[in-house]
């Protein structure tokens, strides 16, 4: 039995795809992601088939995977108090914490998207129609929506 959640982004979902169709000129690429891994697919709706597919688990990628996972994560800075200006006063409160560098699991998921827009280039794909499948778009959907345009896919 489904959890809330997952009938939840079912319901995103279906909203979603009833806008969104995929054709041969825009294909549509779509996004599933599990607790550890990230998958993506550019489908033709009209005939069917999948053209591309990647994930975090593709053997090419294997590679730059093991080394986002195996690298060892830097600590973070610690924040500077901030001196009194031109006889200003400082500001009162507690500093603001340093930002935190992106997650592994982001950082791979930026990878894929690099990967399956280069896979889109081999196949003459240049505009794709990006359904995030229910999921919000943040963290690792957006890693790999960002990368993929950056790498010369257009949505």
């Amino acid at each position: 039995m489904p959890s809330g959640k997952v009938i939840q982004r079912q319901a995103r979902k279906g909203r979603v795809r009833r806008r969104v169709q995929g054709t041969p000129e825009r294909p549509r690429m779509t996004v599933f992601r599990s607790q550890q891994q990230i998958y993506v697919q550019v489908i033709d709706d009209e005939s069917g088939q999948t053209l591309v597919s990647a994930s975090s688990l593709d053997k090419n990628l294997k590679e730059d995977i093991s080394q986002i996972r195996n690298a060892v994560p830097e600590p973070p800075a610690e924040p500077k108090a901030e001196a009194a200006e031109d006889g200003k006063k400082a500001k009162k409160g507690k500093p603001k914490p340093p930002k935190r560098p992106p997650s592994k699991n982001i950082l791979i998921a930026g990878r894929v998207g690099e990967a399956v827009a280069s896979l889109c280039k081999d196949k003459k794909i240049e505009k794709v129609v990006f359904d995030r499948n229910g999921y919000k778009y943040h963290g690792r959907v957006k890693s790999l929506a960002e990368a993929a345009r950056k790498a010369g896919l257009s949505f």
